[in-house]
């Protein structure tokens, strides 16, 4: 009878909300992803537009390979051999005009000639040196390419090959003493030589007549212009199309100091150091052109003097009101030039250290001086879609015509597409609305735009054509989630990876016309992984306490198993996207999120403040403060968990790593009574500590804007830890050292809290890749929620 009560409370209790089951299991999930399926990436085509390459894995084998499809025979996947793939290589590659001749590298000294109609290929050049660069310039009979630091021609037709600059990285010779060495006194031993031995004097004559003869010939060789670079490497050596300019970039870098990250299970059996990244508020890297007249034979630099703004101070200046600013030309980064078509003009991108400011300007090349085009300004920092970083130009380039530029631009609070009359500076959005625009660029008949944008819906991507100056745009994909196109050579078609938010990538083929059927041509998850029925998570939108609509996922579990708690997950990187219908590249939570919620959890994914896909305003909503609006959402997110989804306001966990990490650290320091338990995972402690180019956009510098860096630094708020704290940290993260939790940790045992743990996983980096180390990792956490978030 007793045994009988037993079973009986075994079953009630296996039968409530409290002890929900799943098929799934941490262990189950977090395998060597090859479980899954094998899924393709990287579609190009091959150059008759018959065949599609993708990377692809059916065999398992330790990294993908590459695997073809020809479109006469669609359902057979072939792997590529070696030698196959070896011949398709073409390095370095580049078109003429109309693509019908291809210039590349067959070998490090060797450039080939490939006729793209009839697939002949002929060696052009064996050199005696390294070549690189080979391109077709204005006049397509000749083609330039850069050997010994130098730049050199070569005519098609006659063979000849032409040094065109005449750049030394020695410096320049002093003049030649005037004082006549022949009347200096000779040592007694060389004089005695001399007087006694005929021949040997006769030698010596002949040999200074000789040496007289080569120095008089040099001489007349150096009247012709050498361009010493005293030592220094220039570097992005190019000709312009018309073949008047040479220019060239000298990077000056700074000597910051490199933190160490000791691997303390390295393969020596020693405790051995990594070289990292040096710590916010480093000297960063300097770069200058320099413009070679060909014609005049001299070298100039370009000069950003006149730039309109350069003297002007942010706004966050005015919080330091007894602190002295200079009133000097903020340093700039240079980008370029990028020539036009003709050869005649050329443009460069410039970026201020601080990030507030990049403009667009046109180089005088007959001076070096800029005329500004286009200047973005932001309080803020520059960045979005396509505006590119500090040495990459982003979006921008001309248009055929040799007079309109174009580039991306947030002017309008969302990434576009403008075009710019440099003639007479009139310009023209080309794309506008409330979505952004990726990847822009133009048809090979230069009649069109081809681009991604997130028009149809910020969670959605599709593929757009639209008339070269503008015009109505023409949505080319349909398929719900994330298309992601390669454009066969001759445009007829599309190679589309594409994924839904419960289907991971698969390879597609539909012709290039609106409304055209896409043909699926893999289909790679595994039965195993297609046994569980993965939930499409709602995307949904709820207020902030500013009035903003935050948009997020929910996971949401069966009634009947609905336990009453939470777990909010944050996504890293801060400029990230995740709440969107396509397959998450965070794979692995988006499967622990099932799990939890077959386990009767609500799971919340919040596409936070500073999330990539909503504008420069959302981008920027942390600046000065991270851990604000970043930090204010979650604790929304949370609210609305209580008020419409039936949450207990007193269960509801969050968790994350990097960005993610930090976010959980600051909910649990400064909202300690809305969160009761949470993990953070490869977390930020301290923004001072971590990398420049990243967090001097957003926080500015420790010396400079010390009151952001104290907001915005969870160390500094520990003391207010009341919930549960698990920390896990990879030893060997070159990314967030795991110096950040070893600070923490001094930290809170000083404060004498004792509701915290710390996993560390020695042989991992900022993201890990070792099954084991996922498992244990998630294993901690789930036990967190469970033993903290659900009655006893």
């Amino acid at each position: 009878m007793a045994r009988n009560c037993l079973l009986i409370l075994a079953f009630i209790c296996l039968s409530s909300p409290l002890f929900a089951q799943s098929q799934l299991s941490v262990e189950y999930i977090m395998r060597d992803p090859q479980w899954m399926g094998t899924f393709p990436s990287r579609a190009r085509w091959s150059d008759d537009s018959q065949t599609i390459y993708f990377q692809y894995n059916p065999e398992k084998n330790p990294a993908d390979s590459t695997y073809k499809i020809r479109l006469n025979s669609p359902k057979q996947i072939q792997k590529v051999s070696w030698r196959e793939e070896h011949a398709m290589r073409r390095d370095q590659a580049n078109w003429n005009t109309d693509y019908s001749q291809r210039v590349y590298l067959s070998a490090s000294d060797q450039i080939s000639l490939e006729n793209m109609k009839t697939g002949q290929n002929k060696v052009l050049l064996d050199w005696h040196t390294r070549v690189s660069n080979p391109t077709f310039l204005a006049d397509e009979n000749l083609i330039s390419f850069l050997s010994d630091q130098n730049i050199f021609t070569l005519n098609l037709s006659t063979g000849v090959v032409k040094k065109v600059t005449q750049i030394s990285s020695g410096s320049k010779p002093s003049k030649k003493s005037n004082s006549n060495q022949a009347e200096q006194v000779k040592g007694f031993v060389e004089a005695e030589n001399l007087e006694l031995l005929q021949v040997v004097k006769e030698r010596q004559e002949a040999e200074k007549k000789r040496a007289a003869y080569r120095e008089a010939t040099r001489e007349q060789a150096e009247e012709k212009f050498v361009y010493y670079t005293e030592g220094k490497s220039p570097a992005n050596l190019q000709l312009s199309p018309d073949g008047n300019f040479a220019t060239f970039t000298y990077y000056n870098s700074s000597s910051n100091k490199n933190t160490k990250v000791p691997d303390y299970v390295a393969a020596s059996g020693y405790t051995e150091d990594l070289n990292a990244r040096p710590k916010v508020g480093t000297e960063p890297t300097t770069s200058e052109i320099g413009i070679y007249d060909l014609k005049r034979d001299s070298v100039y630099f370009i000069d950003y003097s006149k730039l309109p703004g350069l003297q002007d101070l942010p706004d966050y200046t005015k919080d330091y009101p007894t602190k002295e600013w200079d009133s000097t030309n903020r340093k700039l980064s240079l980008f370029g030039p990028i020539f036009s078509p003709d050869g005649k003009r050329a443009i460069v991108q410039a970026r201020s250290f601080d990030n507030k400011d990049r403009w667009i300007a046109e180089v005088n090349l007959q001076t070096g001086e800029l005329k500004n085009l286009d200047r973005q300004r932001d309080e803020a920092w520059i960045a979005g879609p396509g505006i590119g970083w500090t040495f990459s130009g982003g979006t921008l380039g001309w248009l055929p015509d040799s007079k309109h530029i174009y580039f991306q631009s947030e002017e309008s609070g969302y990434s576009h597409l403008y075009l710019l009359n440099v003639e007479n500076g009139n310009k023209k959005a080309l794309t506008a609305g409330a979505y952004e625009v990726f990847d822009p660029f133009i048809s090979r008949d230069k009649k069109s735009w081809f681009f991604t944008s997130s028009e149809v819906d910020p969670g959605e991507r599709h593929f757009y054509q639209m008339p070269l100056m503008g015009g109505k745009r023409v949505q080319l994909t349909s398929m719900t989630g994330n298309n992601n196109v390669s454009l066969s050579p001759d445009q007829s078609k599309m190679a589309i990876i594409h994924s839904y938010s419960n289907r991971p990538e698969e390879l597609y083929i539909q012709d290039l016309k609106p409304g055209a059927k896409p043909v699926q041509l893999t289909n790679g998850q595994s039965e195993e992984f297609k046994a569980y029925n993965w939930r499409d998570p709602e995307i949904i939108r709820f207020q902030a306490e500013d009035g903003a609509m935050v948009p997020a996922r929910i996971y949401q579990p069966e009634a009947s198993k609905k336990n009453g708690a939470a777990i909010i997950f944050v996504h890293g990187a801060g400029y990230l996207q995740n709440v969107h219908k396509w397959w998450s590249s965070y794979f692995r939570e988006y499967m622990f999120h099932n799990l939890l919620a077959d386990l009767g959890y609500t799971v919340l994914d919040i596409d936070y403040r500073a999330s990539s896909g909503y504008g420069r305003d959302w981008r920027t909503g942390i600046y000065r403060h991270m851990g604000g609006k970043d930090l204010s959402d979650q604790v929304d997110g949370a609210k609305h968990l209580v008020e419409k989804y039936a949450v207990d306001a007193d269960r509801i966990g969050i968790y994350g790593g990097s960005y993610g990490g930090f976010i959980t650290l600051m909910a649990l320091f400064t909202a300690p009574e809305v969160f009761k338990s949470g993990a953070a995972l490869r977390s930020v402690t301290d923004w001072a500590h971590y990398n420049h180019g990243y967090t001097s956009n957003i926080l500015n510098t420790p010396e400079e804007d010390p009151i952001a860096y104290r907001r915005s630094s969870p160390i500094y708020f520990a003391e207010g830890l009341k919930g549960n704290l698990l920390m896990a940290h990879g030893m060997v993260d070159v990314n967030v050292h795991f110096q950040d939790v070893v600070r923490l940790s001094q930290r809170l045992i000083e404060l004498g809290k004792d509701n915290w743990e710390m996993a560390i996983y020695p042989v991992e980096d900022h993201g890990f890749v070792e099954p084991s180390s996922w498992t244990d990792e998630y294993k901690r956490i789930l036990k967190l929620f469970n033993s903290t978030l659900l009655d006893e």
